[in-house]
Protein backbone atom coordinates (compact mmCIF):
# COMPACT_ATOMS: atom_id res chain seq x y z
CA UNK A 1 0.00 0.00 0.00
CA UNK A 2 2.82 2.29 0.96
CA UNK A 3 4.66 1.61 -2.30
CA UNK A 4 1.21 2.53 -4.34
CA UNK A 5 1.03 5.79 -2.44
CA UNK A 6 4.80 6.42 -3.16
CA UNK A 7 4.69 5.80 -6.96
CA UNK A 8 1.76 7.97 -7.19
CA UNK A 9 3.11 11.08 -5.93
CA UNK A 10 5.97 10.47 -8.12
CA UNK A 11 3.43 10.58 -11.04
CA UNK A 12 2.15 13.43 -9.73
CA UNK A 13 5.12 15.22 -9.69
CA UNK A 14 6.09 14.59 -13.04
CA UNK A 15 2.88 15.45 -14.50
CA UNK A 16 3.16 19.12 -12.96
CA UNK A 17 6.67 19.62 -13.91
CA UNK A 18 5.54 18.80 -17.07
CA UNK A 19 2.66 20.86 -17.20
CA UNK A 20 4.70 24.02 -16.16
CA UNK A 21 7.91 23.56 -19.15
CA UNK A 22 4.34 23.43 -21.19
CA UNK A 23 3.28 26.58 -20.05
CA UNK A 24 6.75 28.20 -19.76
CA UNK A 25 7.29 27.24 -23.43
CA UNK A 26 4.12 29.12 -24.61
CA UNK A 27 5.19 32.25 -22.65
CA UNK A 28 8.13 31.99 -24.75
CA UNK A 29 7.51 31.65 -27.64
CA UNK A 30 4.66 34.39 -27.24
CA UNK A 31 6.92 36.62 -25.77
CA UNK A 32 10.21 36.05 -28.63
CA UNK A 33 7.09 36.03 -31.05
CA UNK A 34 6.62 39.87 -30.23
CA UNK A 35 10.39 40.98 -30.07
CA UNK A 36 10.87 43.68 -32.71
CA UNK A 37 14.34 44.21 -34.29
CA UNK A 38 15.41 47.71 -34.71
CA UNK A 39 17.20 47.06 -38.01
CA UNK A 40 17.94 50.50 -38.23
CA UNK A 41 19.51 50.36 -35.22
CA UNK A 42 22.10 47.67 -36.44
CA UNK A 43 22.56 49.59 -39.89
CA UNK A 44 23.48 52.67 -38.08
CA UNK A 45 25.93 50.72 -36.06
CA UNK A 46 27.45 48.80 -39.10
CA UNK A 47 27.44 52.15 -41.08
CA UNK A 48 29.35 53.67 -38.07
CA UNK A 49 31.80 50.98 -38.08
CA UNK A 50 32.84 51.24 -41.58
CA UNK A 51 33.24 55.36 -41.22
CA UNK A 52 35.42 54.71 -38.46
CA UNK A 53 38.04 52.01 -40.35
CA UNK A 54 37.81 54.36 -43.51
CA UNK A 55 39.24 57.70 -41.24
CA UNK A 56 41.67 55.36 -39.85
CA UNK A 57 42.82 53.78 -43.65
CA UNK A 58 42.86 57.42 -44.91
CA UNK A 59 44.99 58.29 -42.11
CA UNK A 60 47.22 55.41 -42.48
CA UNK A 61 47.62 55.95 -46.15
CA UNK A 62 48.05 60.29 -45.73
CA UNK A 63 50.85 58.80 -43.37
CA UNK A 64 52.65 56.44 -45.58
CA UNK A 65 52.45 59.70 -48.67
CA UNK A 66 54.61 61.78 -46.51
CA UNK A 67 56.83 58.88 -45.22
CA UNK A 68 57.37 58.23 -48.90
CA UNK A 69 57.77 61.55 -49.70
CA UNK A 70 60.07 62.83 -47.16
CA UNK A 71 62.15 59.96 -48.06
CA UNK A 72 62.14 61.04 -51.76
CA UNK A 73 63.20 64.44 -50.97
CA UNK A 74 66.33 63.29 -49.54
CA UNK A 75 67.16 62.67 -52.98
CA UNK A 76 66.01 66.15 -54.53
CA UNK A 77 68.50 68.44 -55.31
CA UNK A 78 68.59 72.12 -56.23
CA UNK A 79 70.34 73.52 -59.72
CA UNK A 80 71.94 76.34 -60.33
CA UNK A 81 74.10 77.67 -63.57
CA UNK A 82 75.52 80.32 -61.45
CA UNK A 83 77.92 79.23 -58.18
CA UNK A 84 76.40 82.11 -55.98
CA UNK A 85 72.39 81.97 -57.49
CA UNK A 86 70.98 83.57 -54.18
CA UNK A 87 68.36 82.16 -52.02
CA UNK A 88 65.59 84.66 -52.04
CA UNK A 89 62.89 85.05 -54.56
CA UNK A 90 63.15 89.08 -53.93
CA UNK A 91 66.26 88.52 -56.61
CA UNK A 92 65.66 91.00 -59.57
CA UNK A 93 68.06 88.02 -61.53
CA UNK A 94 65.80 85.99 -63.60
CA UNK A 95 64.88 82.55 -63.25
CA UNK A 96 66.25 82.05 -66.93
CA UNK A 97 69.40 83.70 -65.84
CA UNK A 98 70.20 82.21 -62.79
CA UNK A 99 69.42 78.83 -63.96
CA UNK A 100 67.52 77.88 -60.61
CA UNK A 101 65.92 74.03 -61.48
CA UNK A 102 65.63 70.79 -59.72
CA UNK A 103 67.43 67.84 -60.09
CA UNK A 104 67.17 64.07 -58.66
CA UNK A 105 70.19 61.81 -58.00
CA UNK A 106 69.63 58.19 -59.77
CA UNK A 107 72.85 56.87 -58.86
CA UNK A 108 74.87 56.58 -55.27
CA UNK A 109 78.06 57.64 -57.29
CA UNK A 110 76.87 60.66 -57.94
CA UNK A 111 74.59 61.30 -61.85
CA UNK A 112 72.07 63.41 -61.19
CA UNK A 113 68.85 63.19 -63.53
CA UNK A 114 67.52 66.92 -64.76
CA UNK A 115 66.31 69.06 -67.53
CA UNK A 116 68.73 70.26 -70.27
CA UNK A 117 67.48 73.83 -70.00
CA UNK A 118 68.49 73.86 -66.50
CA UNK A 119 71.84 72.36 -66.62
CA UNK A 120 72.85 73.57 -69.96
CA UNK A 121 74.06 71.12 -72.87
CA UNK A 122 76.98 68.67 -72.61
CA UNK A 123 80.35 69.90 -71.10
CA UNK A 124 78.46 72.87 -69.38
CA UNK A 125 78.81 73.21 -65.80
CA UNK A 126 76.50 74.04 -62.86
CA UNK A 127 76.37 73.65 -59.74
CA UNK A 128 74.45 71.15 -57.43
CA UNK A 129 73.11 71.45 -54.07
CA UNK A 130 72.51 68.47 -51.82
CA UNK A 131 70.05 67.70 -49.07
CA UNK A 132 72.26 68.68 -46.35
CA UNK A 133 73.15 71.77 -48.07
CA UNK A 134 76.18 71.34 -49.63
CA UNK A 135 77.15 72.10 -53.14
CA UNK A 136 79.03 70.22 -55.53
CA UNK A 137 80.46 71.37 -59.01
CA UNK A 138 78.67 68.90 -61.89
CA UNK A 139 80.00 68.61 -65.38
CA UNK A 140 76.73 67.57 -67.83
CA UNK A 141 77.99 64.24 -69.41
CA UNK A 142 74.61 63.82 -71.69
CA UNK A 143 71.90 65.94 -72.51
CA UNK A 144 69.35 66.14 -75.48
CA UNK A 145 67.64 68.97 -76.04
CA UNK A 146 64.73 67.22 -78.00
CA UNK A 147 63.91 65.33 -75.09
CA UNK A 148 64.86 68.78 -72.54
CA UNK A 149 66.71 65.77 -70.68
CA UNK A 150 70.37 65.93 -69.16
CA UNK A 151 72.87 63.76 -67.17
CA UNK A 152 75.06 65.56 -64.41
CA UNK A 153 77.94 64.18 -63.15
CA UNK A 154 79.13 65.62 -59.51
CA UNK A 155 82.44 64.34 -57.61
CA UNK A 156 80.34 62.38 -55.02
CA UNK A 157 79.26 58.98 -53.85
CA UNK A 158 77.39 57.01 -51.24
CA UNK A 159 74.38 59.11 -52.63
CA UNK A 160 70.59 57.91 -51.95
CA UNK A 161 69.19 57.35 -55.14
CA UNK A 162 65.67 57.53 -56.38
CA UNK A 163 63.73 54.60 -57.30
CA UNK A 164 62.64 54.80 -61.22
CA UNK A 165 58.98 53.29 -61.91
CA UNK A 166 57.81 52.25 -65.32
CA UNK A 167 56.07 54.72 -66.99
CA UNK A 168 54.49 52.77 -69.69
CA UNK A 169 52.14 51.09 -67.11
CA UNK A 170 50.67 54.56 -66.22
CA UNK A 171 47.02 55.50 -66.22
CA UNK A 172 44.54 58.21 -66.12
CA UNK A 173 43.67 59.09 -63.01
CA UNK A 174 46.20 57.82 -61.01
CA UNK A 175 47.27 60.38 -57.88
CA UNK A 176 50.92 61.87 -58.71
CA UNK A 177 53.52 64.30 -56.55
CA UNK A 178 55.83 66.45 -57.99
CA UNK A 179 58.68 68.00 -55.58
CA UNK A 180 61.00 70.62 -56.68
CA UNK A 181 61.85 74.22 -56.07
CA UNK A 182 59.59 76.51 -57.36
CA UNK A 183 61.00 79.85 -57.16
CA UNK A 184 64.22 79.64 -55.87
CA UNK A 185 66.18 77.66 -53.05
CA UNK A 186 64.23 79.52 -50.31
CA UNK A 187 60.97 77.11 -51.12
CA UNK A 188 63.45 74.00 -52.14
CA UNK A 189 61.59 71.23 -52.34
CA UNK A 190 58.15 71.91 -52.43
CA UNK A 191 55.45 68.79 -53.04
CA UNK A 192 52.72 69.97 -55.13
CA UNK A 193 50.24 67.56 -56.03
CA UNK A 194 47.53 66.32 -58.72
CA UNK A 195 46.38 63.43 -61.05
CA UNK A 196 47.08 62.14 -64.39
CA UNK A 197 45.24 63.98 -66.40
CA UNK A 198 46.77 62.98 -70.09
CA UNK A 199 49.55 60.58 -71.63
CA UNK A 200 51.05 60.96 -74.93
CA UNK A 201 50.59 64.31 -75.28
CA UNK A 202 51.75 66.43 -78.04
CA UNK A 203 53.05 70.59 -77.31
CA UNK A 204 54.12 72.76 -79.97
CA UNK A 205 57.55 74.89 -78.37
CA UNK A 206 58.33 77.98 -80.24
CA UNK A 207 60.75 80.10 -79.09
CA UNK A 208 64.12 82.26 -80.76
CA UNK A 209 62.42 81.71 -84.18
CA UNK A 210 62.57 78.16 -83.71
CA UNK A 211 59.78 75.42 -83.47
CA UNK A 212 60.07 72.49 -82.28
CA UNK A 213 58.04 69.24 -80.67
CA UNK A 214 58.14 67.44 -77.70
CA UNK A 215 55.38 64.35 -77.77
CA UNK A 216 54.45 61.55 -75.85
CA UNK A 217 54.50 64.00 -72.56
CA UNK A 218 52.67 62.92 -69.32
CA UNK A 219 49.97 65.73 -68.51
CA UNK A 220 49.65 66.44 -64.65
CA UNK A 221 47.42 69.04 -63.36
CA UNK A 222 49.99 68.65 -60.09
CA UNK A 223 51.10 72.83 -59.74
CA UNK A 224 54.61 72.97 -62.01
CA UNK A 225 56.41 76.50 -61.60
CA UNK A 226 59.41 77.72 -63.59
CA UNK A 227 62.04 75.96 -60.88
CA UNK A 228 60.32 72.62 -60.64
CA UNK A 229 62.18 71.65 -63.95
CA UNK A 230 64.25 69.11 -63.82
CA UNK A 231 62.27 67.38 -60.40
CA UNK A 232 60.06 64.11 -60.06
CA UNK A 233 56.80 63.43 -61.05
CA UNK A 234 55.94 60.73 -58.41
CA UNK A 235 53.18 57.91 -58.05
CA UNK A 236 52.10 57.26 -54.39
CA UNK A 237 54.32 54.34 -54.04
CA UNK A 238 57.17 56.49 -54.30
CA UNK A 239 58.68 55.59 -57.89
CA UNK A 240 59.45 58.44 -60.38
CA UNK A 241 57.78 57.91 -63.80
CA UNK A 242 58.68 61.30 -65.16
CA UNK A 243 61.04 64.79 -64.94
CA UNK A 244 58.78 68.05 -64.76
CA UNK A 245 59.33 69.62 -67.70
CA UNK A 246 57.65 72.66 -69.67
CA UNK A 247 54.68 74.31 -68.58
CA UNK A 248 51.63 76.23 -70.43
CA UNK A 249 51.82 79.69 -69.27
CA UNK A 250 48.34 80.47 -70.46
CA UNK A 251 46.48 77.65 -69.08
CA UNK A 252 45.71 77.10 -65.18
CA UNK A 253 46.49 73.65 -63.87
CA UNK A 254 48.70 72.33 -67.21
CA UNK A 255 51.53 70.93 -67.18
CA UNK A 256 54.12 68.23 -68.53
CA UNK A 257 57.02 65.35 -67.67
CA UNK A 258 58.85 63.66 -69.90
CA UNK A 259 58.64 59.84 -69.15
CA UNK A 260 61.13 57.86 -67.24
CA UNK A 261 61.48 55.15 -69.46
CA UNK A 262 63.12 57.01 -72.15
CA UNK A 263 65.94 57.49 -70.05
CA UNK A 264 66.34 54.62 -68.09
CA UNK A 265 68.75 52.87 -70.54
CA UNK A 266 71.49 55.64 -70.80
CA UNK A 267 70.74 56.18 -67.07
CA UNK A 268 72.35 52.14 -66.67
CA UNK A 269 75.14 52.44 -68.60
CA UNK A 270 76.37 55.16 -66.73
CA UNK A 271 75.80 53.26 -63.83
CA UNK A 272 77.75 50.47 -65.02
CA UNK A 273 80.31 51.82 -66.85
CA UNK A 274 80.54 55.65 -65.96
CA UNK A 275 80.06 55.90 -70.31
CA UNK A 276 77.31 56.31 -72.91
CA UNK A 277 77.78 55.60 -76.81
CA UNK A 278 75.14 57.20 -78.31
CA UNK A 279 74.02 55.48 -81.12
CA UNK A 280 72.29 57.37 -84.19
CA UNK A 281 70.27 56.86 -87.01
CA UNK A 282 69.69 60.29 -88.85
CA UNK A 283 66.78 61.11 -88.95
CA UNK A 284 63.97 63.80 -87.68
CA UNK A 285 60.91 61.93 -87.54
CA UNK A 286 57.30 62.17 -85.66
CA UNK A 287 54.44 60.19 -84.50
CA UNK A 288 51.04 60.79 -85.38
CA UNK A 289 50.09 63.08 -82.89
CA UNK A 290 52.36 65.90 -84.37
CA UNK A 291 50.67 65.47 -87.69
CA UNK A 292 48.03 67.92 -87.20
CA UNK A 293 50.61 70.53 -86.37
CA UNK A 294 52.49 70.22 -89.65
CA UNK A 295 52.14 71.84 -92.86
CA UNK A 296 50.34 69.97 -96.23
CA UNK A 297 52.49 67.00 -96.96
CA UNK A 298 51.96 64.86 -94.02
CA UNK A 299 49.65 62.11 -94.97
CA UNK A 300 47.34 60.74 -92.03
CA UNK A 301 48.34 57.01 -90.43
CA UNK A 302 47.70 54.84 -88.05
CA UNK A 303 50.80 53.69 -86.49
CA UNK A 304 54.36 54.14 -87.18
CA UNK A 305 56.60 57.40 -87.20
CA UNK A 306 56.93 59.91 -90.16
CA UNK A 307 59.91 60.68 -91.82
CA UNK A 308 60.29 64.49 -91.88
CA UNK A 309 63.78 65.00 -92.61
CA UNK A 310 67.07 62.84 -93.36
CA UNK A 311 70.04 64.23 -91.76
CA UNK A 312 72.81 64.84 -94.86
CA UNK A 313 76.00 62.79 -94.65
CA UNK A 314 74.04 60.85 -91.96
CA UNK A 315 73.62 56.94 -91.65
CA UNK A 316 70.10 57.09 -93.10
CA UNK A 317 71.19 59.40 -96.12
CA UNK A 318 73.13 56.33 -97.31
CA UNK A 319 70.37 54.20 -97.61
CA UNK A 320 67.13 53.76 -99.65
CA UNK A 321 65.17 55.73 -97.21
CA UNK A 322 63.14 58.50 -98.06
CA UNK A 323 61.44 61.97 -96.51
CA UNK A 324 57.46 60.83 -96.09
CA UNK A 325 58.40 57.33 -95.47
CA UNK A 326 56.38 55.88 -92.79
CA UNK A 327 58.63 53.35 -90.41
CA UNK A 328 56.52 51.21 -89.27
CA UNK A 329 59.02 48.78 -87.14
CA UNK A 330 62.65 48.72 -86.15
CA UNK A 331 63.91 44.80 -86.01
CA UNK A 332 60.35 43.86 -85.58
CA UNK A 333 59.61 45.78 -83.04
CA UNK A 334 56.32 47.53 -83.61
CA UNK A 335 56.84 51.83 -83.41
CA UNK A 336 53.63 54.24 -82.56
CA UNK A 337 55.84 57.26 -80.73
CA UNK A 338 59.02 59.05 -81.26
CA UNK A 339 60.27 57.73 -77.99
CA UNK A 340 59.26 53.68 -79.85
CA UNK A 341 62.52 54.30 -81.32
CA UNK A 342 64.87 56.49 -79.58
CA UNK A 343 64.57 54.22 -76.08
CA UNK A 344 65.29 50.97 -78.82
CA UNK A 345 67.91 52.88 -80.28
CA UNK A 346 69.77 54.02 -77.12
CA UNK A 347 70.06 50.08 -76.78
CA UNK A 348 72.32 50.12 -79.43
CA UNK A 349 76.00 51.34 -79.97
CA UNK A 350 76.95 53.18 -83.30
CA UNK A 351 78.16 50.50 -86.01
CA UNK A 352 74.99 48.31 -85.09
CA UNK A 353 72.31 47.23 -88.00
CA UNK A 354 68.84 47.77 -87.53
CA UNK A 355 65.82 47.01 -90.15
CA UNK A 356 63.54 48.93 -90.67
CA UNK A 357 59.96 48.52 -92.19
CA UNK A 358 58.85 50.89 -93.96
CA UNK A 359 55.60 52.65 -95.97
CA UNK A 360 55.20 54.55 -98.98
CA UNK A 361 52.44 54.49 -100.39
CA UNK A 362 51.31 51.46 -101.22
CA UNK A 363 54.46 49.83 -100.94
CA UNK A 364 56.71 47.98 -97.95
CA UNK A 365 60.46 47.04 -97.75
CA UNK A 366 62.82 46.77 -95.37
CA UNK A 367 65.95 49.08 -94.92
CA UNK A 368 69.35 48.00 -93.19
CA UNK A 369 70.65 51.06 -91.43
CA UNK A 370 74.28 51.05 -89.89
CA UNK A 371 73.85 53.27 -87.06
CA UNK A 372 76.05 56.38 -86.28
Amino acid sequence: MKKRKTKGKKIFVIAILLMLLWVLGIYMYITYDNIKVDTNYQATKVQSTNVVQTVETAEENSKKVADMLQEVTESVVGISKLKNAGNTIFSTSSEEELGLGTGIIVSEKGYILSNSHVTGEKYSVCYVTLENGTTHNGTVVWSDSNLDLSITKINAKGLKSVTLGNSDNIRVGESVYAIGNPIGFEFRRTVTSGIISAINRTIKIEEENSVSYMSDLIQTDATINPGNSGGPLILSNGEVIGINTVKISSAEGIGFAVPINIIKTIIQSYEQTDNFQEATIGISAYDKEVIPYLSAGATNFENGIYVAQITPNGPASKTELKEGDIIRTIDGIELNTMNDLREYIYTKKPGDVVTLNISRGKVTKEIAVTLG
